[in-house]
């Protein structure tokens, strides 16, 4: 029983599977929406609604300062604690993340705690100092993702990070150029990143000033220390995907945090590894770039963890290659990225297949049909439910098939931005710009929702 004393529902499915292997049928029909409360129904209908309204994605902020001046911090910040930050985030407090995280838990959902910093590019946020306090905040999420002290999680715990919330993004820019140099290239090495976290030896990169290296040896310090943190509390780190003019920088930390994290040393005797990346499937070159990092990982005898997105900068990048003159790096539509995005995860599932939990994967979707293909592909490949397969979703997002996925057996984690309010509203404007394509394609959640409050108060008496 759900603590608001109803049933779970039977595993919303009929049972089927002629091969022997019996598994849910999976119905993204709503009916799963019966274990969450009325006025959570409510308050989902109205704030989806209101972000697929161009005008407020666009100009949030602008709207957002004007709400201010008209009705006053105190009113304008109660409404949006009532509606959009009571959606989409955990809370601020360490009793209300928790309060957050026990009823996600209840429903069959997992916790998949971010801070919500990061460094747009081209900027500089203030130095070593506010890098530090980032850490400080990063290492409190661990704690927070493992539980109230002295619990033990019941499942595997999950946390995102934000590599520029830890290093300057014009660090980042200038590795990712320097990278395309053959000399730089060498100096560059995931495994001489690797001893110097693990040794704290100045790498002296001859292509950067010495404030630069003095800022890459305090930022692999940090990585050092947020993955040995994390990896003695239990707790695995998905590295989220930025922007492409960033990401080979970021994908060279995250193999050097491999180098040292994801070894059969450390990863124990199921191999699981501890750092994963993400892939953004809407980039010409995904499929390439996660054939290559495969076989790598596994040439090396790595444990590899991907969560495979379809990517939320699809608008920033187009409109920067057009400033560069640059070759548009993304694919030319919604369909083709669909595509890429099935061929990817054919890719990792066969992965997954072949060397079992060495090889992990999160399904980082809000689309059915990807989701159903997964699901399919998993039965027929053998791949058990909670396994080294899961699902990701934005929390207060597409919660149909999340429930869904949940009730079904499924491990299926919900990503939870948490924190102050002034702080969390701008990133997730941030969040609605990148993704405005989802939040607009909710309708037929938003129908979902309308047809179960129809449904309660046709049987009110």
């Amino acid at each position: 029983m759900l603590r608001s004393g109803r049933p779970l529902l039977s595993r919303g499915v009929s049972q089927l599977r002629a091969s022997g292997d019996q598994r849910p049928v999976l119905r993204f029909d709503g009916e799963a929406f019966r274990l969450k409360r009325t006025g959570e129904l409510v308050r989902a209908l109205l704030v989806l609604r209101l972000c697929a309204w161009p005008p407020l994605v666009t100009h949030g902020l602008t709207l957002l300062s004007w709400s201010r001046r008209l009705l006053g911090s105190r009113l304008s910040g109660a409404l949006l604690r009532a509606s959009v930050y009571g959606q989409f985030v955990a809370g601020e407090t360490t009793a209300e993340v928790q309060d957050s995280v026990q009823r996600l838990q209840g429903l069959g959902l997992r916790p998949l705690l971010a801070v919500p910093i990061e460094e747009e590019p081209g900027t500089d946020r203030g130095g070593e100092a506010w890098y530090e306090g980032n850490l400080k905040a990063m290492l409190h999420c661990v704690d927070l993702s493992c539980g109230p002290p002295g619990s033990l999680p019941p499942q595997p715990v999950l946390m995102q990070l934000k590599v520029t919330a830890l290093t300057s993004a014009l660090l980042c820019k200038e590795l990712t150029l320097r990278l395309g140099e053959p000399q730089s290239a060498k100096e560059l090495s995931p495994e001489r990143l690797a001893a110097a976290m693990d040794s704290g030896e100045d790498l002296g990169i001859s292509s950067l000033s010495s404030e630069q290296n003095q800022h890459l040896g305090a930022s692999l310090s940090r990585f050092h220390r947020i993955a040995q943190y994390a990896r003695s509390r239990g707790v695995r780190l998905l590295v989220d995907a930025e922007y492409t003019s960033l990401n080979p920088a970021l994908s060279l930390f995250v193999s050097s945090l491999a180098q040292c994290w994801n070894s059969r040393e450390e990863a124990g005797r199921d191999g699981t590894p501890w750092v994963w990346n993400t892939y953004q499937a809407y980039l010409q070159d995904t499929h390439e770039r996660l054939t290559r990092a495969a076989e790598e990982a596994e040439r090396k005898g790595l444990g590899f963890g991907v969560k495979l997105v379809r990517g939320a900068y699809l608008e920033s990048e187009r409109a920067l290659a057009r400033e560069r003159g640059t070759a548009d790096p993304t694919q030319p539509d919604y369909e083709a990225t669909s595509r890429s995005y099935s061929r990817c995860l054919e890719l990792m599932l066969g992965h997954v297949c072949r060397r079992g939990s060495q090889c992990q994967l999160m399904v980082a979707s809000h689309n059915e049909e990807s989701v159903h293909q997964a699901v399919k592909r998993m039965s027929e490949l053998g791949i058990p439910l909670d396994g080294p397969v899961c699902f990701g979703q934005l929390l207060g997002m597409c919660d149909h098939v999340s429930l869904a996925l949940g009730q079904a057996g499924y491990a299926i984690y919900k990503s939870i931005p948490y924190g102050a309010l002034d702080e969390v509203i701008p990133y997730l404007l941030r969040r609605a710009q990148e993704n405005r394509s989802v939040l607009q394609g909710a309708r037929r959640e938003q129908g979902l929702l309308s047809q179960e409050l129809l449904r309660r108060l046709s049987r009110s008496p």
